[in-house]
């Protein structure tokens, strides 16, 4: 690898940046799609188990008044639902998830360029909430902050990644990085509620 590079290196400037910026996109772009393919099928499924486990457990709280077994799996059904909730916040906590990405942004080393939360876009159980990241720094830097994201106990998607300005600085290449952060959090009773009887009058409007 180090005889690879040196190859590299030892090449007139205007070669050596037009391959070191295509390794560097390469690289990332495998490293982006074997590592962060999008997660809506997760938190799709992580929303219907929360229902169905918040629904179970309203069953059997009004059984188990004397019945040990039923309050083990109320007990169990608890713990399940915070594992759940927990990857997912609620609105409350959004703005500290957003803040949080940011903070990691700058730590990997990144010149955040641009930070700008889009509108909500509310699912059947969960609301998408994305956030357009453009970022100048190092390829090293953008793979530890997409690795950072990665491991964020909250689930977070990066998407519709691109790569513009490669410039090579001795042996680095810097890059301007824009990319989409999708963060997720459950809806309430009532914002799903809300969201139900407006789908429904739209409906009803298509149908005259």
């Amino acid at each position: 690898m180090n005889a690879f590079l040196e190859q590299i290196l030892d090449r007139p400037p205007s070669q050596k940046l037009i391959i070191l910026a295509v390794l560097a996109l390469l690289l990332i772009a495998a490293f982006y799609s074997l590592a962060y393919a999008p997660k809506a099928a997760e938190i799709a499924s992580l929303a219907q188990e929360l229902e169905a486990a918040r629904s179970d457990k309203a069953v059997k709280q009004q059984r188990a008044a004397n019945l040990p077994r039923l309050r083990k799996e109320l007990r169990d059904l608890d713990m399940r639902l915070k594992e759940i909730v927990a990857q997912l916040p609620d609105k409350r906590e959004i703005p500290d998830l957003l803040t949080n990405i940011s903070t990691k942004a700058q730590e990997a080393g990144l010149d955040i360029l641009l930070f700008r939360p889009r509108p909500e876009n509310p699912k059947d159980f969960y609301a998408e909430v994305p956030v357009d990241i453009n970022v100048k720094g190092t390829f090293q830097s953008v793979v530890a902050f997409f690795d950072e994201v990665g491991h964020m106990h909250r689930l977070v998607n990066i998407d519709n990644i691109g790569f513009k300005n490669p410039t090579v600085a001795g042996d680095r290449v810097v890059l301007e990085t824009a990319s989409v952060a999708t963060a997720f959090r459950f809806l309430d009773e009532a914002e799903r509620k809300r969201i139900a009887e407006e789908k429904a009058k739209a409906a009803k409007e298509q149908k005259k």
